[in-house]
C-alpha cells in the first residue's frame, strides 16, 4: 500500500515527532544517553589538543617523565570515552525496548479496535511487517540511530571550529571539501524516501504471500499448483531484491562522496600545511594536532551518511505504522451510552440499507431497505439466492458493519447507541467459515465469557453444556481432552469439528440474540439432525436470525424471511410462503438440489399449486407448473 497523502507530505521531522507520545516517559533517559555521547566526543577532540602540547613539550625536549605522563593522560582520556560510550549504552538500550513494547501493543489494540472494513482492505502480511519489522526498526533507531546522529553532527560542528585554531587556511579546505558531501546528501533523501518506502511496502506482500502459501498448504498441494506459488512468490522477491539493489546503489553513491572527500581533504590540507610550515605560518606540532583531530572526525563524518538512511528508513517506519493509527474507526462507542439493562431479545431492522465503501455511486445498496422485526425468542431463518445479502445482513446487529441508511434495534434501542461490549454481550455469532484460535478447547468455547473464570466449576458447566448442544463430545477424546491446544485457525480439526466448537462458542456466550450465518453447512446429516434437536431447546428462549442455506435449517425457524436483491419480499411460516411466493419455491427448489448434490438423495421439489412436497423422479430441480404462477416464477428467476 502507498503512503497515505497526511504521511508523505510530512517533513522528516514531523513525520518523527508523532512518535512523541511514545518516546516522552523515557525522554530523560534519552537526554542522558545523548550527553552521554556528546561527552564521548568530546574526550575524543581533546585528545588531539593533548598531543599537540606533548609534541610541543615532552617529545621536542626529550624529557621521559614527561612522555610518561602526556602517555597516561591520553590513556585516561581513552578510558574516559570508553566509560561515556559505556553510559550511553546503559542509558538507551532497556528503555528503547519499552518503548517498542508499547507501541507494539498499542498497535495490537488499535487493530482490534478498527472495524472490519479496515482488515478487509489491508494484507495480513503488511499488518504484520508493520508490527514486527517497522516497530524493531524504530527502537533501533531510537536507542542508536537518533543519539548517534545528532552527536555526531555536534561533533563535526565543534570538530570545524577547532581545526580553525590552528590555521584559518587549513578549516577552510576542510569544510569547502564538506561541501560536495551535503549536496549529495540532500539528492540522497529525495531518492532514498522513496526506494525505502517501495522496499518495505515490497516486504509486506512478501510476507502476505508466504502466510497465503502456509495457510492454503492443502489447496496448493490438491491441485498441484506449488511450483505455480513458487513463481508468483519469486517474482515477488525479485521486485523486492531489484529495489533492495537500488537501495544499496543509493547507498553507495553517498558513501563514495563520504570517503572520497575526505581523502581530498587529507591531501590538500597536506599540502597547505606543508606550505604553512615552510612559510612559517604554524609549527609542525600544529600540522600534527590538525590531522589528529581531521582523524577524530573522519568516523562521524563517515557515519552521516549511514545514520541518514537509518533516519530515512525510521521515517518511512514511522508512516507506515502511523497509517493504522490514524485510520478512522467509523464504529466506536457512542458519547452517552444507552443501557439495555433486561434485554428482551426483540430484534429490529427498520429502513436498513448498506453498501461497501469502494462500491461505485451508480451501484444499488448491497441491502437496499430492509424492514424485519423478529420477536422475543423467536427463531427466523433467513433465505434467498447467492448475492442476496444474506450474509452482509448478519453483520449489522453486532456492529461488525454499520448501516448506511435506516437502523437496527436491539429492543427498540438504536445498536449505535450501545456500547460495544455490552452490545456484543447481548447479540453473539457463528459463522460459516468457523475461525478458531491457537489456545485450548475451553478457551476457544468460552472466548466470549469474559466474566467466567476459565477454571470455575460455573464455567465447567456451560463449557460442557455447550459442548453437548454442539454435538462436540469428540473434544473430550482429543489427547489433552478439554484442555489441548488446538493448532492454528484449527486447521489440525476436521471443518464439521471446527464447525461445532464454533456453534458451541456462540451457545456458551449465552447471548439473548443468536445470529447463525449457515453453522452447520460442513456436518453429515445425522450429526445436523442431533445439533438440531438440541438447538431447538436452545432457542427456545433466545432470538435467532439463521441464515439458511438447505431446506433442514428452514425446519428449526418460526417464521421465514426471504431476502431478495437486498430487499426482503415475504415474511411467513415456511408453507405460507411456499404456497403465496413463487420466489420462495424457486430458493427453495435451489436449496433442496444442492442438498440432493450433497447428499446423494432424490430431491424433495415443492408443488407450486398446494405447497406440498412431492419427490421428483426426474431428478429436475425445477418443478412443473402452469398458468400464472408458473410465468409468475419465470420472471423470478430471470430477474
Amino acid at each position: 500500500m502507498s503512503a497515505s497523502p497526511s504521511s508523505s507530505s510530512l517533513s522528516t521531522v514531523a513525520a518523527l515527532s508523532r512518535l512523541g507520545p511514545f518516546v516522552k516517559p523515557i525522554a530523560w533517559r534519552l537526554v542522558g544517553g545523548g550527553l552521554s555521547a556528546l561527552g564521548a566526543a568530546v574526550i575524543a577532540l581533546m585528545i588531539p589538543i593533548v598531543l599537540e602540547q606533548i609534541v610541543r613539550g615532552p617529545i621536542e625536549s626529550g624529557v621521559t617523565g614527561a612522555i610518561v605522563v602526556g602517555a597516561a593522560l591520553v590513556f585516561a582520556l581513552g578510558l574516559g570515552e570508553a566509560a561515556m560510550v559505556w553510559l550511553r549504552r546503559w542509558f538507551v538500550l532497556t528503555p528503547a525496548t519499552e518503548v517498542e513494547f508499547q507501541m507494539r501493543t498499542t498497535l495490537y489494540s488499535r487493530l482490534q479496535n478498527l472495524p472490519v472494513a479496515f482488515h478487509d482492505r489491508w494484507q495480513s502480511g503488511q499488518l504484520l511487517s508493520r508490527m514486527m519489522q517497522d516497530i524493531g526498526l524504530i527502537r533501533r533507531w531510537i536507542a542508536f540511530g537518533l543519539i548517534l546522529l545528532v552527536v555526531n553532527i555536534l561533533t563535526i560542528a565543534i570538530g570545524a571550529v577547532l581545526l580553525f585554531q590552528w590555521h584559518w587556511l587549513l578549516g577552510t579546505i576542510f569544510l569547502v571539501t564538506g561541501i560536495p558531501m551535503w549536496i549529495q546528501g540532500y539528492l540522497f533523501e529525495k531518492r532514498y524516501g522513496t526506494l525505502a518506502r517501495r522496499s518495505q511496502d515490497q516486504a509486506g506482500d512478501l510476507a502476505t504471500s508466504v502466510e497465503e502459501s502456509v495457510h492454503g498448504i492443502r489447496v496448493l498441494k490438491a491441485f498441484g499448483r506449488g511450483k505455480h506459488a513458487l513463481r508468483r512468490f519469486s517474482r515477488q522477491a525479485e521486485t523486492l531484491r531489484d529495489t533492495e539493489l537500488s537501495k544499496a546503489r543509493a547507498v553507495g553513491e553517498i558513501w563514495f562522496w563520504l570517503d572520497l572527500m575526505p581523502q581530498i581533504a587529507f591531501g590538500l590540507s597536506l599540502l597547505a600545511g606543508i606550505w604553512l610550515i615552510w612559510q612559517g605560518q604554524i609549527e609542525l606540532p600544529q600540522l600534527f594536532a590538525f590531522f589528529a583531530m581531521a582523524t577524530v572526525l573522519r568516523w562521524p563524518i563517515e557515519s552521516i551518511g549511514f545514520l541518514f538512511s537509518f533516519l530515512l528508513d525510521a521515517r518511512t517506519a514511522t508512516d507506515r505504522v502511523f497509517e493504522i493509527f490514524e485510520a478512522t474507526n467509523t464504529i466506536t462507542d457512542p458519547a452517552e451510552p444507552t443501557t439495555i439493562a433486561e434485554p428482551r431479545g426483540e430484534l429490529a431492522f427498520e429502513g436498513a440499507h448498506f453498501r461497501y465503501q469502494d462500491a461505485g455511486s451508480a451501484e444499488r445498496d448491497l441491502l437496499d431497505g430492509i424492514d424485519l422485526v423478529l420477536r422475543p425468542g423467536e427463531t427466523m431463518a433467513l433465505v434467498g439466492l447467492t448475492g442476496s445479502g444474506k450474509t452482509t445482513l448478519t453483520t449489522l446487529p453486532a456492529r461488525l458493519y454499520d448501516v448506511t441508511g435506516g437502523r437496527v434495534t436491539l429492543d427498540g434501542v438504536d445498536v449505535r447507541d450501545v456500547q460495544l461490549s455490552e452490545l456484543r454481550r447481548h447479540i453473539a455469532m457463528a459463522f460459516e467459515d468457523a475461525t478458531l484460535f491457537s489456545a485450548t478447547v475451553r478457551e476457544n468455547v468460552l472466548l466470549g465469557r469474559a466474566d467466567l473464570d476459565l477454571h470455575s466449576e460455573e464455567a465447567d458447566r456451560v463449557l460442557r453444556e455447550a459442548l453437548a448442544v454442539a454435538q462436540a463430545g469428540f473434544a473430550e477424546s482429543l489427547p489433552e481432552g478439554l484442555e489441548t491446544v488446538i493448532g492454528e485457525e484449527g486447521l489440525s480439526l476436521s471443518g464439521g469439528q471446527r464447525q461445532r466448537l464454533a456453534l458451541a462458542r456462540a451457545v456458551a456466550a449465552a447471548p439473548k440474540v443468536l445470529v447463525l450465518d449457515d453453522p452447520l453447512s460442513a456436518l453429515d446429516v445425522d450429526t445436523e439432525a442431533l445439533v438440531e434437536d438440541a438447538l431447538r431447546r436452545v432457542l427456545a428462549e433466545t432470538t435467532a436470525l439463521i441464515v439458511a442455506h438447505r431446506p433442514s435449517t428452514v425446519a428449526l425457524a418460526d417464521r421465514v424471511a426471504l431476502l431478495e436483491r437486498g430487499k426482503i419480499t415475504a415474511v411467513g411460516t415456511h408453507s405460507e410462503l411456499l404456497r403465496t411466493s413463487a420466489h420462495y419455491r424457486h430458493v427453495i427448489s435451489s436449496l433442496e438440489a444442492e442438498e440432493a448434490v450433497r447428499t446423494g438423495a432424490i430431491p424433495i421439489i415443492a408443488d407450486a399449486s398446494t405447497g406440498s412436497a412431492t419427490q421428483e423422479g426426474g431428478g429436475s430441480a425445477v418443478p412443473e407448473r402452469g398458468g400464472a404462477a408458473a410465468a409468475d416464477e419465470n420472471e423470478e428467476v430471470q430477474a
